[in-house]
């Protein structure tokens, strides 16, 4: 059965938060150029030598990409030849936590991987660790006090 543009509404409708996410972001290399971005803007040749094995098609695309999903916006610096500067926008720098869970998270399974990837308090040293908090009860939402659904 060939799809048809209901089933594909229909399918966008029943799409979950995390189905979401990870259609705006859930490439190899998105992420990867929003880790880049993450400190400050940078050109398309900044970015090519920051995400290491990326092919310039690939990075073209996935900046593409990230526009089309409004986290990241492409301020022109040149008319000719044609060249941009690239900045996330607010919503592309809300995924700074992720960026760093996730890191976190591939550090403690790579093998050899290097502790001082973790984000650390500035005040002693010690790699931080994330809690939910809920603002309406001004605390830390302990485990098993959360619903989540992700699907």
């Amino acid at each position: 059965m060939r799809p048809t543009m209901d089933m594909a509404r229909q399918t966008r409708a029943a799409e979950s938060p995390l189905d979401a996410a990870l259609r705006a972001v859930g490439d190899r290399w998105t992420l990867l150029v929003v880790a880049a971005l993450l400190e400050q803007p940078r050109r398309f040749n900044d970015l090519l030598a920051d995400v290491p094995g990326i092919a310039p098609n690939v990075l073209t695309q996935r900046l593409r990409n990230l526009e089309g999903e409004g986290l990241v916006i492409a301020q022109p610096y040149s008319r000719r030849p044609p060249r941009s500067v690239y900045e996330l926008t607010d919503a592309g720098r809300e995924l700074a936590g992720a960026v760093r869970f996730l890191t976190a998270w591939g550090s403690r399974r790579t093998e050899g991987a290097e502790e001082s990837e973790a984000t650390r308090h500035a005040a002693c040293g010690t790699p931080m660790e994330a809690r939910w908090y809920c603002p309406t009860c001004d605390r830390a939402v302990l485990e098993g006090e959360a619903e989540v659904e992700f699907l």
